[in-house]
């Protein structure tokens, strides 16, 4: 199934889900056999939500180490390396920071009726005392982190893994276990593509519950969402301009227009992926120097998805609203730092926002049920999310390039036009990410 249909399928599953839902909100008012029925949709949507957690951990796991295992170091990444990280990390804490700002202002989570897990809800605020924080990173067994998703134990163990795996790699010089760990890798991509295959059915039965319950007035919490989070994409896309304009100037406007083809595709595709190779093409012709391009694009895409980041922020906080959950100022910061950590091992993983969110949020108690009413609109907020990536992404490639090498070619040629003598064609074999990924499809999008 194509990623477009599969987004036509969720959406339609949306439209079909609002029609269930409200035929049986009018025709069986709310009592004892409208319960009955909204519990059996949503048992449909809990089962999507346990195939997408049965994933998570082989993936992240096997995500990490390899990512290690084939990159080569802190030491020989060297300056291009260091200040690309400095970039992202910055980068991403505004986009953290905005989105949590942003959010907390609108609130758009409040008065939201949403499905509940049958239990309190309270936010689980002992997960940030140091008793429990070294529970929760510093795993007692491996196979009991994996097994009750403990994200944070999962990455420690993952990076202690893939040091140990490098300096074996490096003392014996083979990489034997390194092509089976890709191999998992990829497999657990394939399963977390086939696990999305049944997220129209999930939306379906989750928004059918839904409506089922509290009405057609449910909906406009759905538009009141997208219009937030995408006032928040805009203003960041302003931001990253505006760093973009302190490193090159007014150049910066003509790079905007250059980026356009690559934009487009990513608006309307919702795949960063599919937007690689003419991102890749427009910057060599704005400039940037094939070696910086082909190495700070494939490391933005795990590490700068500056509209992945605000999404995961409206999208918490949101959840925190929706469930009255009492939260402090320094508690939400805590949760979307951790979120922050976690999210570079989703690289890749389709929706991977949403992976994220589902994994999560459980440490912090708060209840996974309306992830799966965010992914009946996640199709409308992911074009946008891509188009920020990207122009994150693209910025950052320009601006490193010109903090490197402290110029840029003065003739910049418009779209369309003949390359610069100086700039070689784009080679026709794949590129070779330093993750050894072949191309991270962001599914943080």
């Amino acid at each position: 199934m194509k990623r477009h249909h599969l987004s036509t399928y969720i959406f339609v599953g949306l439209i079909l889900g609002v029609i269930a839902g409200y035929l049986i909100n009018i025709y069986i008012p709310p009592g004892a056999r409208n319960k009955e029925i909204a519990d059996g949709f949503s048992v449909i949507a809990d089962v999507f939500l346990r195939l997408i957690k049965m994933v998570i951990a082989p993936l992240v796991f096997s995500g990490i180490v390899t990512g290690m295992t084939n990159s080569d170091g802190p030491r020989e990444l060297g300056r291009i390396g260091g200040k690309a990280m400095l970039w992202f990390v910055v980068a991403s804490f505004v986009s953290l920071g905005l989105g949590m700002t942003l959010s907390n202002l609108y609130g758009l989570g409040d008065g939201v009726k949403m499905p509940h897990s049958g239990v309190p809800v309270e936010f689980n605020g002992a997960v940030f005392s140091m008793k429990t924080m070294v529970s929760k990173i510093v795993p007692q067994s491996i196979a009991q982190a994996m097994a009750q998703n403990e994200i944070m134990a999962i990455l420690l163990f993952s990076v202690f893994f893939g040091f140990g795996l490098s300096a074996v790699c490096k003392a014996n010089g083979t990489k034997a276990l390194v092509p089976v760990l890709e191999e998992v890798f990829q497999v657990m991509m394939k399963m977390a593509r086939y696990v999305m295959y049944f997220a129209p059915i999930g939306v379906f039965a989750a928004v059918t519950s839904a409506i089922a319950q509290h009405g057609i007035s449910v909906l406009l919490v759905y538009g009141k969402f997208v219009g937030g989070v995408y006032s928040g994409f805009l203003m960041l896309g302003v931001l990253i301009m505006c760093a973009g304009y302190a490193f090159l100037g007014r150049k910066v406007f003509e790079l905007i227009r250059s980026l356009r083809e690559p934009l487009l595709v990513g608006f309307s595709t919702a795949s960063s992926e599919a937007a690689l190779p003419k991102l890749l093409e427009r910057l060599e012709k704005f400039g940037v120097p094939r070696k910086i391009s082909t190495f700070i694009l494939p490391l933005a895409y795990s590490f700068n998805l500056d509209g992945a980041m605000m999404y995961q922020a409206f999208a918490t906080i949101f959840l925190v609203q929706a469930y009255h959950i009492d939260v402090t100022v320094s508690q939400q910061i805590g949760m979307l730092l951790v979120m922050l950590i976690a999210s570079k091992g989703s690289a890749g993983v389709p929706r991977g926002s949403l992976v994220i969110l589902t994994a999560m949020l459980p440490t912090f108690g708060i209840p996974v049920e309306g992830v799966v009413l965010l992914l009946a609109v996640d199709i409308f907020v992911d074009m946008g999310r891509t188009v920020t990536n990207l122009l994150g992404n693209g910025v950052a490639a320009a601006a490193l390039a010109k903090w490197e090498s402290k110029h840029l070619p003065s003739d910049v040629p418009q779209p369309g036009t003949a390359p610069a003598p100086h700039a070689p064609s784009l080679p026709t074999t794949p590129i070779e990410h330093p993750t050894g990924l072949a191309s991270n499809q962001t599914a943080m999008h």
